[in-house]
């Protein structure tokens, strides 16, 4: 398998390294020009209201043509994104250009990447496959922020230039590395000359995972959107403090992506993971209102990457084994409801940080336990559609 893999592994590490490098000068960027904290959630929001709308085309594009030149394409747009970014120094303007430029080519990248996977991985196989890609972005966030908090040491813009070099690069890798995973015979091109709209898989049982999938990210994107604000305030952090913080968070995921996930959790155990996780990630995001240092901060989101690093592989499995559409499709359905989750994430978060800098995690936490409630909803529904199929 991870000789399989091998080629798509190396090219999720490095993307979500060029991820995480900006994200301890993202909100000092923005600070920097002169913008209250809520822009860093509008741009957010732009960036994935753009990837909601687009990622499903991509992802059709994607069962149609091959995964690589869809890939190589969303690589390239990344770079153009960052370098974009990198020069928008105090024009706030520009800053909103690279955020719908990046948004525009996201799609393009982590639902054709995740398609990938799914057609190289058999049944059996599909969590430990997503458990690998899961712990390849863990290892991304791992030195993605630590490195950001470094470079910005010669300059805020540093690590935005950083990150265009590695998507370069990446799209590079992918036209030598990387072999394309759709054939001709493949069931998902077979059949598709009137492409299905993404809702085609929100249906039937799954539908309630859709839903827990945007509560999940939900969760993430809410917590990105404010925590560096909440930090400053609380404990007085700076850029180096929340890379390193991410980089503790993301050897602890990454751990457990590589080590409990893709050795327990089998095929036929990823609901009760959901649960498990949903329930862990809940915890950290409400712990974090008791922060009092470094080493409190950084323990809390810990426990809260932790929770939140099962979800995805777990769910993504049980998506692309039981969906009746194309795989591309499927995934894409699932980055659009990242996207979606990501305009209202930080949207949220920020406007009610600055009601109370408590709400946003308060909120975030209780939303994510209740949605273990749609997890029974979903095998209660398949359940009676066995019972009902049976008959």
């Amino acid at each position: 398998m991870l000789r399989r893999l091998g080629a798509i592994l190396v090219m999720l590490v490095t993307v979500y390294i060029g991820f995480g490098l900006i994200i301890p000068v993202l909100p000092l960027m923005v600070q920097g020009a002169g913008a209250r904290p809520v822009h860093l959630g509008v741009m957010l929001a732009v960036y994935s209201l753009v990837s909601f709308f687009i990622s499903p085309w991509w992802g059709r594009l994607s069962d149609r043509i091959g995964r690589k030149p869809v890939l190589m394409t969303g690589l390239v747009g990344f770079a153009v994104s960052f370098a974009v970014f990198g020069l928008a120094t105090d024009r706030l303007w520009l800053m909103y250009a690279s955020r719908l430029i990046g948004g525009g080519f996201s799609g393009a990248v982590t639902a054709t990447a995740m398609a990938y996977i799914a057609d190289v991985t058999g049944v059996e196989d599909r969590t430990k496959g997503m458990a690998f890609a899961g712990m390849a972005i863990g290892v991304g966030f791992i030195f993605g922020p630590a490195l950001g908090g470094l470079l910005s040491g010669f300059g805020i813009a540093v690590p935005f230039f950083a990150a265009a070099g590695l998507a370069a690069a990446n799209a590079l890798w992918a036209a030598v590395g990387l072999r394309e995973s759709v054939r001709p015979a493949h069931p998902d091109r077979a059949g598709l000359k009137t492409p299905a709209s993404r809702w085609a898989a929100f249906e039937g049982p799954l539908k309630h995972l859709y839903v827990v999938d945007f509560i999940a990210q939900f969760s993430l994107s809410s917590l990105e959107g404010c925590l560096q604000y909440f930090e400053m305030a609380r404990i007085h952090a700076t850029a180096a403090d929340i890379g390193w913080m991410f980089f503790i968070s993301g050897i602890v995921g990454a751990l457990i992506q590589g080590g409990v996930v893709q050795r327990y959790v089998k095929h036929g155990r990823e609901v009760p993971a959901i649960c498990i996780g949903l329930a862990i990630s809940a915890s950290g995001l409400l712990l974090l209102l008791f922060s009092r240092d470094f080493v409190t901060a950084a323990l809390f989101m810990t426990v809260f990457g932790a929770g939140n690093t099962v979800i995805k592989p777990a769910l993504q499995s049980v998506v692309t084994k039981e969906t009746t559409v194309g795989q591309g499709l499927a995934s894409g359905l699932i980055s659009s409801m990242d996207s979606l989750a990501r305009v209202v994430g930080p949207l949220v978060a920020t406007v009610l940080f600055q009601f109370e800098e408590n709400l946003p995690f308060l909120v975030a936490g209780l939303v994510t336990l209740s949605s273990i409630g749609l997890v029974g909803l979903y095998q209660r529904e398949k359940r009676e559609r066995i019972v009902t199929n049976s008959l």
